[in-house]
Parts: C-alpha cells; sequence; structure tokens
C-alpha cells in the first residue's frame, strides 16, 4: 500500500508563501510522474503542477504559473511544492498524487492552505 503524506500547508497572508512537502512510500518513486491537485470547497480537485518521471519536465496551471515551482526528490521519494504570491483563491486542500500515464494511487490526506488576511 503506497502512501501519500502531505505537509506544510498552513494560514497565510496574501503575497505571502509557502512550500508543501509530500513524502511518498514507494520504491518505484523515481519512475513516476508526480504532480500536486488542490480541492477548494465545493469544487473540484484540479491538477495545478506536475513533473516527469526524469525531472527536467515541469507544467503549470495558468492560474499557478509563474508563482508556484514544483520539484522532486527521488533519494528522499518527496514531491514539492514552493508556492509564492499567495491569493485568497489559492485556499484549498493540497494533495499530491500521480500523474497520467503513472497509474493514479490512493490519496492521502492532504494539507490545507489557507490565504487570508
Amino acid at each position: 500500500q503506497v502512501e501519500l503524506v502531505e505537509s506544510g500547508g498552513g494560514l497565510v497572508q496574501p503575497g505571502g508563501a509557502l512550500r508543501l512537502s509530500c513524502a511518498v512510500s514507494e520504491s518505484s518513486f523515481s519512475i513516476s510522474h508526480w504532480g500536486w491537485y488542490r480541492q477548494a470547497p465545493g469544487k473540484q480537485r484540479d491538477l495545478v503542477a506536475y513533473t516527469m518521471s526524469g525531472g527536467g519536465l515541469t507544467k503549470y496551471s495558468d492560474s499557478v504559473k509563474g508563482r508556484f515551482t514544483i520539484s522532486r526528490d527521488n533519494d528522499r521519494k518527496t514531491v514539492y511544492l514552493q508556492m509564492n504570491s499567495l491569493k485568497p483563491e489559492d485556499t484549498a486542500v493540497y494533495y499530491c498524487n500521480t500523474v497520467y500515464p503513472s497509474t493514479l494511487r490512493s490519496w492521502g490526506r492532504g494539507t490545507q492552505v489557507t490565504v487570508s488576511s
């Protein structure tokens, strides 16, 4: 059973920054493609950033492009999301998981990010 443990969320003022981490208990971490998703209250879960297995290719949704940076550490089996210039609309529960064509794993509990003054 693969376990995904997200951490690093919290309450931050608009314009602030947070760094999320996702620890993955999986031996095939390095060959999988990983992403960060978020789900705001009453909305569907959306993919906001992902990194391919080689680590070189990353993609972002238009809503976070230029503000968020995804990275991975294959030795630590951890995916990171550096979030800068946070906006109230970034408020959501953030989750990590694989992205296509890697098989989706069971979801973790996520980490709450709240952007408010």
